[in-house]
């Protein structure tokens, strides 16, 4: 053996990526003019895979192991540059390093509120965030739609493009689901699997896989999040002790607010109400103790009547119960008008006061406006 070939022997090529970042996904193996001697050593190591490019067309691709670079194991690449009887000298060609390991807790969020329609609630917006986890399945479809000839290649240029795609089809996912928006919470589960499955095939198109997807919240605006609650404890609680108990507050409210006889009529006729609920409440025991001990000479005087009373809908806000009197006295302020909705117990949805005959005698007993002078 000849000196040349004893010194060319002992410095054979060793082509190798080390990689200590945890954000590179490509990595193109710095050689001056990209030259590569024969028989150099290629080393993949596990998480990794090899891609050679030859003159911007991709050629060998190569799996964890350590490989050497010539004619027979160089199918593509021999092909590409004519090589039909091997060859002695150093050739070009780019070595790219794809780490194939999950890349984890990549983010997700919606920059701006969705607006979604709920059967209960009307048209909504809600905000939702989240992790993902990707990994590159397809090194060579990956280079070629998305590193192109980037040298160093992470997470953070891709991530903007993926975090758009998952918000679209997140939006689409859960507008088909048409699920109660207070249902999100309980089901994020199951539209983090359904949302997976609908993006998968989007995630392939650019040779990478989506390993998993997580919704870790989903939040709406504060004033759904307490009619929500109300409505839970609805159906958890007694309704009728919940209407006295609202009955009791609004004489209060009503007591601090208003003055005056229409005040006192309004107070009076209330608190006649209440104490009629409060009797009936009661009523099982008062029936007994009269069983036991009977009137002793006469009969019972009949039951106090009942104010009537309504729940108005004033500059878009619920306001009352309200007697009748007091009614009176807002519809000559102007504060009610015909097209005002109007509610008591018993009717089975909002009116227009014009509609509701208790309001016609009001109505007509307010003077017209007065003509022009």
């Amino acid at each position: 053996m000849g000196l040349f070939d004893s010194i060319r022997g002992e410095f054979i090529d060793i082509i190798e990526w080390t990689d200590d970042s945890s954000d590179t996904l490509v990595y193109r193996f710095k050689r001056h003019d990209n030259e590569i001697k024969n028989n150099a050593k290629l080393v993949v190591r596990e998480g990794q895979t090899a891609v050679l490019i030859n003159e911007g067309q991709l050629a060998d691709v190569f799996t964890p192991g350590t490989h050497t670079l010539n004619t027979q194991n160089l199918p593509i690449l021999s092909t590409l540059k004519g090589w039909k009887y091997g060859f002695d000298s150093p050739f070009k060609a780019e070595v790219y390093f794809v780490s194939t390991r999950n890349f984890t807790d990549q983010k997700w969020g919606t920059k701006n509120p969705i607006t979604l329609s709920d059967a209960r609630f009307g048209m909504l917006e809600i905000r939702a965030f989240g992790t993902y986890v990707i990994r590159v399945d397809d090194p060579s479809k990956f280079i070629k739609e998305i590193v192109g000839t980037d040298g160093h290649f992470t997470t953070d240029e891709i991530t903007n493009q993926l975090r758009s795609l998952i918000v679209t089809r997140f939006t689409d996912a859960i507008g088909e689901a048409e699920l109660p928006v207070e249902k999100y919470a309980a089901n994020t589960n199951e539209i983090s699997k359904l949302v997976k499955d609908i993006m998968q095939e989007d995630f392939n198109a650019y040779g990478i896989g989506l390993t998993k997807f997580l919704i870790e919240n989903v939040s709406m605006p504060e004033e759904i999040k307490k009619e929500v609650f109300e409505l839970s404890r609805l159906d958890k609680i007694d309704l009728d002790k919940f209407a006295r108990i609202k009955a009791a507050k609004a004489i209060e409210k009503a007591a601090e607010n208003e003055s005056g006889t229409a005040g006192a009529g309004m107070g009076m006729g209330m608190g006649f109400a209440m104490a009629n609920q409060m009797g009936n409440a009661f009523a099982p025991n008062q029936g007994q103790q009269q069983t036991a001990q009977p009137a002793a000479s006469g009969s019972a005087p009949p039951p106090i009547p009942v104010a009537e009373t309504y729940h108005v809908v004033v500059k878009g806000q619920q306001s009352g119960p309200f007697e009748m009197g007091t009614l009176q006295k807002m519809i000559s302020e102007n504060q009610i008008t015909k097209e005002s909705l109007v509610w008591k117990q018993g009717m089975p949805t909002w009116t227009a006061a014009g509609q509701v005959s208790s309001f016609t005698n009001l109505f007509g007993a307010v003077p017209p406006p007065l003509p022009p002078s």
